[in-house]
């Protein structure tokens, strides 16, 4: 079984980072765009984070209901732009 996101391009790891540790970005949308589920994110966020910065990443994201489409409160946008990135 590959690692979840072993076969992305280092420009789309770095991305999927960047939009994880977004307060505004749903895993939805990361999987919208890189087809990562929630779970695959986690595991590639462990792999590619030092384990300091892993443990303050979930610390951070755990709970939060901005990181979860069906939790997000009513009029937060979704959290991305679909014109803003690369359509796949």
């Amino acid at each position: 079984m590959t690692e979840p996101g072993s076969n992305l391009v280092e420009a789309d790891l770095s991305r999927i980072i960047e939009m994880a540790w977004e307060d505004r970005t749903p895993f939805e949308a990361i999987e919208t765009l890189y087809g990562l589920r929630e779970k695959d994110v986690i595991r590639l966020m462990r792999r590619e984070l030092k384990p300091g910065s892993f443990r303050l990443w979930r610390k951070r994201v755990t709970g939060r209901n901005t990181k979860h489409g069906q939790l997000r409160p009513e009029g937060v946008s979704r959290g991305y732009c679909p014109t803003q990135y690369k359509h796949r």
